[in-house]
């Protein structure tokens, strides 16, 4: 499973997400080596999380970053 990482790596106080994807920063360190079930489950949970972000007005995409 491919990372959803943008080397943007700045985390919202309030939830603990990345502002640009979306994962905390224990999502981020496990990501190489937890199993795919788990990968999958974190990629499924970000667009949601992502949401959340642009709605607060928080969320920064690899281009603004």
């Amino acid at each position: 499973v491919k990372s959803p990482c943008v080397s943007v790596c700045r985390f919202d106080g309030r939830t603990g997400w990345c502002v640009a994807c979306g994962r905390t920063l224990a999502e981020c360190r496990e990501w190489k080596k937890a199993p795919r079930p788990r990968l999958l489950a974190i990629e499924r949970a970000l667009p949601a999380r992502l949401n959340k972000l642009t709605e607060r007005g928080i969320r920064v995409w690899e281009d603004q970053a």
